[in-house]
């Protein structure tokens, strides 16, 4: 088989010419796309670009919400040996105007008047912006993949910029070429690789892992079921039905505590069994399990959990998670629930993977072993190192960042990680979040912010803060209780050093969101923009 991905996509997407490839849910309705319906959109996609100039080397920006029209467009500008930059369409513009101005396409592709618009006015000096459905009306070219040399960019991927300005990540066809058998691999050794797996997708094509999660699935020539409407998630999820899915932990933990409130809503028997359950299988993981515990955890599992995944996805085999650490309880949760999650880690600038969790390998708290191919080692200040063909050839136009990134051959990912006895990692948290209080003491904020929502279950967010002040304080947005905080603070002050415990809290009402500049498009704390907003909130609190 060639190494070439976009040749054994190309062959894939052929070989399944008439089943059905891509399946768009609106609601409850699909809407299928086969593979030959694809083929052909992405035969008139090229014509578009070909008849506008677009060269092998050019960049061409795609601006939309995941859709089939969304695939097409991707590997029309892939084949036809141009960079793909794909964008987020629900960031705002100008923050979109930074990256178009920092890579120059010769062109972008908008789907829709309001996302062109938006762009046009962020960036007046615009290169030509083309709606979608137009360039799907082009002459068809119906050619195999132009050819890309393994060190070609094949896209550039804009970071979600946490701090600072997004870089332009460069990922070669080398990457990727590395990467989907890696992925695919994984997939084929949990599901046994004997049938079409039903995969659902939510999560914006634009980001690298969902990208690679895409890609893997038209390499192995299976299906995918694509959500259009983040608002009815629930709804597509159960029309979905699906064997598995990437998520990001935010997801899994609003799963998880939209559970709970409802059970504890209900009370009585369901309740306690719900409760006294998950003790018993937290007696069991520790080896203090009795009898009792044995057979309060047999019914909890046959009268309670099961009916919990029954209502989760009731052909639901695992989810991958990736994106940021997943709290243990949670993992354990669904473990209870019956169904396993994988862990995934890895940045935009390692082709999105790093380490996977292996069928008989999981342990919760820990994001797997890294991938064949792949070297990791901790420095000497904590820092996870990365060496392999899956590190990023470097930041667009950015020479100095990428010789800070990526010094003596090894890739400083910015995260605090450690090794078990095995080799499996656990993310810490960043090295850039650390606080030190004056005490002196450095300390990684999202151990405690995932200690405090596991005491807290009425909480969905918050944030340590206390970079150079006396001692500790967390902001909890949203309508959460005073005593609910004051228990949850108990809690986890009762399990930490004095110098982590949380001596002072500051609720707001507005909760942490990608529209207001509170996370990241990929729903990752932006620290610096919270702390701006609620400065004088932040600063009454330590004043008292």
């Amino acid at each position: 088989m060639s190494d070439n991905f976009l040749e054994v996509i190309h062959a894939a997407v052929q070989k399944t010419r008439e089943d059905q490839l891509l399946i768009e849910l609106h609601g409850k309705d699909r809407r299928p796309t086969s593979a030959a319906q694809l083929l052909h959109l992405v035969a008139h996609a090229r014509g578009f670009l070909r008849s506008h100039g677009v060269k092998p080397g050019d960049r061409v920006a795609l601006l939309a919400p995941n859709s089939a029209r969304w695939v097409a467009a991707d590997l029309a500008i892939l084949f036809e040996g141009a960079i793909v930059v794909p964008l987020y369409s629900r960031q705002d513009p100008k923050e979109l105007a930074v990256m178009v101005k920092d890579c120059t396409p010769v062109l972008v592709i908008a789907d829709g008047s309001e996302l062109a618009a938006g762009l046009r006015d962020a960036w007046p000096e615009h290169c030509p912006i083309e709606d979608m459905l137009d360039v799907l009306a082009g002459e068809p070219v119906h050619e195999p993949p132009r050819p890309v040399a393994p060190t070609d960019p094949v896209t550039i991927i804009y970071t979600s910029g946490t701090s600072g300005e997004p870089k332009g990540v460069v990922l070669t066809r080398a990457n990727v070429d590395y990467m989907l058998p890696q992925t695919r691999g994984s997939v084929d050794r949990i599901t046994g690789g004997k049938r079409a797996d039903k995969v659902f997708h939510f999560l914006p094509f634009c980001f690298a892992g969902s990208r690679v999660m895409l890609w893997t699935q038209l390499y192995r020539g299976n299906p995918l079921l694509l959500s259009t409407d983040l608002q009815n998630l629930v709804a597509e999820m159960g029309a979905a039905d699906p064997h598995y899915y990437l998520n990001v932990p935010a997801v899994l933990e609003r799963i998880k505590n939209g559970v709970g409130k409802k059970i504890a809503e209900r009370g009585g028997l369901a309740l306690a069994l719900y409760d006294r359950g998950q003790a018993a299988f937290r007696a069991e993981r520790e080896g203090k399990a009795g009898l009792l515990d044995r057979l309060t955890l047999a019914a909890a599992k046959k009268l309670v959990f099961s009916k919990i995944k029954q209502q989760i996805g009731p052909s639901l085999e695992f989810l991958i998670c990736g994106s940021a650490a997943l709290a243990e309880e949670t993992q354990w949760w669904f473990e209870l629930v019956g169904v396993q999650v994988y862990q995934v880690y890895g940045l935009t600038e390692t082709t999105a993977i790093v380490t996977m969790d292996i069928p008989g390998g999981v342990r919760p708290g820990y994001v797997g072993h890294a991938i064949q191919g792949c070297e990791i080692k901790i420095s000497d200040e904590g820092e996870l190192l990365v060496r392999g063909p899956g590190i990023f050839a470097g930041y667009w136009g950015r020479e100095q960042a990428t010789a800070e990134a990526i010094r003596d051959g090894w890739f400083h990912t910015g995260d605090q990680g450690d090794l078990d006895a095995t080799g499996n990692v656990r993310i810490i948290g960043r090295v850039k979040n650390i606080l030190v209080p004056e005490s002196g003491h450095n300390i990684a904020p999202e151990p405690i912010e995932e200690k405090f929502l596991a005491a807290c279950p009425k909480a969905e967010q918050c944030m340590l803060v206390g970079h150079a002040r006396p001692f500790l304080g967390i902001i909890v947005p949203g309508d959460v209780p005073k005593d609910a905080i004051d228990a949850a603070l108990e809690v986890v002050n009762a399990s930490v050093p004095h110098y982590k415990k949380v001596r002072a809290f500051i609720r707001v009402a507005e909760p942490f969101t990608i529209e207001n500049g509170l996370l990241t498009a990929n729903q990752k704390l932006r620290r610096r923009a919270v702390e701006q907003r609620y400065r004088a909130e932040i600063d009454k609190a330590y004043a008292s």
